[in-house]
């Protein structure tokens, strides 16, 4: 029993050096614009104005296995260079500095444009290893400035492909799926992660669960864990602009397609990529009332 709780409590709270179990840390929990927002001086951001430390990176995770030292970013988001230096201090500076592969969900900007760090006028780093589907690879093959990153060998572009999974070690996999969004220039995807110890599902962005192809329930039940679009908690959140331009499945919307499973399937959704108006993002009482119905708030610097 003791041996459980000292294990419980390291999971919790970090791996010591000794550790070699693959693991998930949250990098970022915003929506693409980040938190403060740009521009917003309303009460959901002066909080973060005034205070840094109230200030939340966009949505990004980070792969990492001890074992072969190595680590995996998913996003490269605007707060790139910030997030490595975080990933950084969180791991105690015991892997490469840069991540040795990337992941791109969809060309959004919240998801790719951290990648201009990575060109010769930041970084010029050799060939890092970015992953991405077909429609994610021509549009950055042809469009500048993120072609330059290519001709210049800054990156190498992985090609995936949908439902087969890509090994990055012994011990993790990645498996791409096609989800429906606003795909202006390119297709979205959620990522499955699957290690030795825990099974992951990422899906940051998406339309709404009724228009995927595959049932949410199914795909939730399959992993430990799963990182779901919670962009918006319900209708009225925005004032000033129309939801069907930015649509997104509520977060009211979620809980009640799972109210008939099970507390264990709930406690297994973590919402992620908050924006600026959601009050999980920034208010106690709106995530505990979450909480009190199972599901769990995604927390910046998390370690699952």
């Amino acid at each position: 029993m003791r041996f459980i709780l000292i294990f419980i409590f390291l999971t919790s709270f970090g791996f010591s050096q000794t550790d070699t179990l693959p693991y998930v840390q949250v990098l970022g929990i915003a929506q693409d614009g980040g938190y403060p927002h740009f521009g917003c001086e309303k009460e959901c951001c002066k909080m973060a104005w005034k205070d840094t430390s109230q200030r939340k990176f966009v949505v990004a995770l980070a792969i990492v296995d001890p074992k072969a030292k190595k680590w995996w970013l998913m996003e490269a988001t605007p707060d790139i260079k910030e997030q490595v230096e975080y990933f950084k201090k969180l791991s105690g500076g015991k892997y490469n500095y840069l991540p040795d592969g990337i992941f791109i969900t969809h060309a959004h900007i919240g998801h790719y444009a951290g990648l201009i760090n990575l060109g010769r006028e930041v970084m010029n780093t050799n060939n890092i290893p970015v992953y991405v589907m077909p429609k994610m690879k021509e549009f950055l093959e042809k469009n500048g400035p993120w072609s330059q990153l290519v001709t210049l060998n800054n990156i190498k572009l992985v090609e995936l492909k949908e439902d087969l999974p890509i090994k990055l070690s012994e011990q993790i996999t990645v498996t791409s799926m096609i989800v429906p969004h606003r795909d202006e220039f390119s297709e979205t995807v959620g990522f499955r992660i699957a290690t030795n110890v825990k099974s992951y599902l990422f899906i940051p962005d998406i339309d709404k669960w009724e228009k995927w192809k595959r049932s949410l329930i199914k795909e939730v039940q399959k992993v430990d864990i799963a990182f779901l679009d919670a962009t918006f908690n319900n209708i009225n959140e925005l004032k000033n602009r129309k939801m069907s331009e930015v649509p997104h499945p509520f977060v009211e919307e979620t809980m009640n397609l799972f109210k008939n499973e099970t507390d264990q399937t709930k406690s297994k959704i973590h919402f992620i990529h908050f924006n600026h108006t959601n009050a999980l993002m920034w208010d106690k009482a709106a995530r505990t009332e979450v909480e009190n119905k199972k599901f769990k708030v995604s927390k910046q610097g998390g370690v699952y």
